[in-house]
């Protein structure tokens, strides 16, 4: 089969991609990239000297956002619209695709059960492995949301029916942590002028959903994130935004014990204005007026993004 018939232009036609080449490289069929292109505007910006249209690495990297957001359960018109509006620094190249041409993996990204095994026989080399190819091979949010959070489902369901296997969790935990936390340094052309502050609520000690938040943040949308970690007391929180003046400040509540809402009112009130939003089950309602809760790792990537400057 020619390169024409297949979709592809030939190489010579100038720069860009053709959509052989983006279907190869994202593993999304062709006809369904002409689709996304007819129905939400997210297609080839360019021509090549013979008239054929191009995508360039902005292009690709529009369409790598919408093909991420895709896989985590985004519906593909809220997909195409927060892939539009991301910015693209100029110098910017694609990243590396989530699939290899001919479908197949890069990397062996294993599945929960084999990384729940894993932790069961406190195997920390292979849970590290297995955590490191999938976020090499499938990003930051498919790693937590298909693999990370279905363990940790396994592993709190065999502490409720045996009573033991807090070293299990601590395990896995610890190899995740390691994982996550280099993914957060700081971009070299961060899209945002005031960075991120993230950090668990006073007491709160499970902090990897902030670090899964930041790394999201870092390395799929450039954005600069400072994290604090677990158990900020609110006065060290109030002191780092003084001193950085986020545009947004992020706090993490898992349990109902250190969810209480009030000692968001006495966050400063720093200028430019901050962004407050609280992400976790343990909030208590009401929350203060202006502070916006999120509910999942998407949702909580998409405000904190509208909300940059």
């Amino acid at each position: 089969m020619g390169a024409h018939e297949r979709g592809d232009e030939p190489p010579e036609e100038g720069p860009g991609y053709g959509i052989g080449a983006v279907s190869r490289r994202l593993g999304v069929p062709a006809p369904t990239l002409r689709t996304w292109n007819l129905r939400y505007g997210i297609g080839p910006s360019r021509r090549s000297p013979g008239g054929h249209r191009r995508y360039d690495t902005a292009d690709l990297r529009r369409l790598e956002e919408m093909n991420r957001l895709i896989r985590a359960g985004v519906a593909p018109a809220d997909a195409a619209r927060e892939a539009l509006r991301l910015r693209i620094t100029p110098g910017d190249g694609p990243s590396a695709p989530a699939v290899a041409p001919e479908g197949r993996e890069r990397g062996q990204v294993p599945t929960a059960a084999m990384m729940a095994r894993a932790a069961q026989a406190l195997d920390g080399r292979v849970v590290a492995e297995g955590v490191a190819a999938a976020l090499a091979g499938r990003g930051v949010v498919w790693t937590w949301e298909r693999l990370v959070r279905p363990v940790f489902g396994t592993i709190h369901l065999r502490q409720a029916e045996t009573g033991a296997g807090i070293e299990v969790e601590h395990l896995f935990s610890d190899r995740l942590l390691a994982a996550l936390s280099p993914l957060v340094e700081r971009p070299a052309r961060p899209v945002n002028a005031r960075p991120v502050l993230l950090a668990c609520a006073e007491e709160e000690q499970h902090s990897l959903p902030v670090y899964a938040l930041a790394a999201a943040l870092t390395v799929d949308r450039l954005v600069e994130t400072r994290v604090l970690g677990a158990r900020t007391p609110y006065r060290a929180l109030g002191d780092a935004m003084r001193r950085l003046g986020p545009s947004v400040v992020f706090v993490w509540s898992q349990q109902s014990s250190t969810g209480d809402p009030a000692p968001l009112r006495g966050l400063p009130a720093v200028r430019p204005p901050s962004r407050i939003i609280v992400g976790g089950p343990g909030w208590a309602e009401p929350l203060p007026a202006k502070v916006t809760r999120v509910t999942s790792l998407d949702e909580a990537i998409i405000v904190i993004a509208a909300a940059l400057d």
